[in-house]
């Protein structure tokens, strides 16, 4: 969320990015309503308390002065004055939950190089990657190839938990193991540890990377013991030093996650998504960056080239995106998507999402680091390096050849006994 003071001194920079949303103002002017009743009670009581305490020396002089009248004088003064101060503690408790609550659904500030658009379509072109495929034969779509391999059985996967789950069978699903080595291996070559989190979060630590307002209708949670399986593996990283003040010594923390991701996905998305392409469960290889406010822009853009030396070195062809205001979710200040080219689907689609948090995840999480002007939030990122379910899509389409066999990528066939072709299951 937005720090409290952005609201205090810079309301118009809000304001204005609401604009470029295409938001109404409302939940801002609400906001910078309830603060001040928070402030005012909080003052109010901060009074009493006062006066509460000039009593209290009032008395000690008048009962050394053996007193008593004045004493009781003083007693009647100050008879209610507890009560209140209770009653103002309270209704400045109120102030302040309902203005953070409020407050977290205000989306971040906007970087001044997202371009403006309406949705989707207004995203801009950043970069092209790879020699687009041309192939000289009508491309299959990856259900097709599935089913001719038998590399996967949605049925028995449907059977047994229910629609978008599924087996992954044979050469498929030693590419997929491989996949996660290679890509693993390619980030820790690149200073970045790697961590397996808990596949579970609690709620307190889930608000603080994402906004389950606008999320929690994706995510499976678990009762009754109040817990979240994970989406992504950005979120149980970002909230691992959540409540703790980081020295500096330890920053830029560069993190790579790796975990089953579990996903609803509710809804109808077309003939593309079905097979492997939009699942319930996947295997995910996240990035994630911990840092000083000043570097966070410059580790934006090695996120992004970590990912586009990542899916070169797989040999695929892709574009990369700039997203713009009307496709940004509520956490990011800007974000880049990766979209690799399907033949069979004849269409680009979504295979990395790579974004700046700023300081929006850290304000909610109260993570930050020490300065010599006192403690300030941290800057978090995140990027997805592969999502190995869209990357099989991905490989299967782009280096299927006539005679209907897979060529494995170049840099993978050392992870898979240096076959050049994906073996049939028959």
């Amino acid at each position: 969320m937005l720090d409290i003071n952005m609201f205090r001194e810079n309301k118009d920079v809000i304001i204005a990015d609401h604009d470029k949303r295409k938001l109404p103002h409302d939940n801002i002017i609400e906001v910078i309503r309830l603060d001040e009743e928070w402030r005012k009670a909080r003052y109010d009581s901060d009074i009493l308390r006062k006066e509460r305490n000039e009593a209290a020396r009032r008395i000690a002089a008048a009962k050394k002065d053996n007193d008593t009248q004045k004493v009781d004088e003083i007693m009647k003064e100050i008879a209610t004055i507890g009560s209140k101060i209770e009653e103002l503690v309270v209704l400045a408790d109120n102030y302040l939950k309902e203005r953070d609550s409020l407050r977290m659904k205000i989306p971040n500030i906007l970087h001044e190089s997202v371009p403006v658009g309406e949705d989707d379509q207004k995203n801009t072109l950043h970069s092209l990657h790879g020699n687009k495929v041309e192939l000289n034969f009508s491309a299959k779509t990856h259900n097709q190839i599935l089913e001719e391999n038998s590399w996967v059985d949605l049925d028995r996967g449907a059977k047994i938990t229910g629609s978008r789950f599924y087996f992954l069978k044979g050469d498929l699903a030693r590419l997929e193991l491989s996949l996660q080595i290679y890509s693993s291996n390619f980030l820790m070559n690149r200073g970045y540890t790697l961590i397996q989190p808990p596949l579970m979060m609690n709620k307190e630590s889930y608000e603080g990377v994402t906004d389950l307002g606008d999320f929690e209708t994706v995510m499976y949670e678990i009762n009754p013991d109040g817990y979240y399986l994970i989406a992504t593996s950005e979120h149980p990283l970002t909230a691992m030093r959540m409540g703790e003040i980081i020295e500096p010594s330890e920053l830029p923390i560069k993190l790579v996650g790796i975990s089953q991701c579990f996903r609803r996905e509710v809804g109808a998305h077309g003939l593309s998504d079905k097979g492997i392409w939009r699942v319930h469960q996947f295997t995910k290889i996240e990035q994630v960056i911990i840092c000083r406010p000043d570097e966070s822009w410059e580790m934006h853009e090695d996120l992004l080239k970590n990912a586009i030396d990542l899916w070169d070195s797989l040999g695929l062809h892709y574009r990369v995106v700039n997203i713009c205001t009307g496709d940004m979710g509520t956490v990011a200040s800007k974000k880049y998507d990766l979209e690799a080219w399907l033949p069979g689907a004849n269409e680009y689609k979504e295979v990395v999402s790579c974004s700046n948090c700023t300081d929006y995840q850290a304000n909610r999480l109260k993570m930050r680091y020490r300065t010599s002007n006192g403690n300030a939030a941290v800057h978090t990122l995140n990027s997805t390096a592969i999502a190995t379910s869209r990357a099989l899509v991905a490989i299967m389409e782009q280096y299927q050849d006539e005679e209907g066999r897979i060529v494995i990528p170049e840099v993978l066939q050392p992870l898979m006994n240096n076959q050049k072709y994906l073996q049939p299951l028959k």
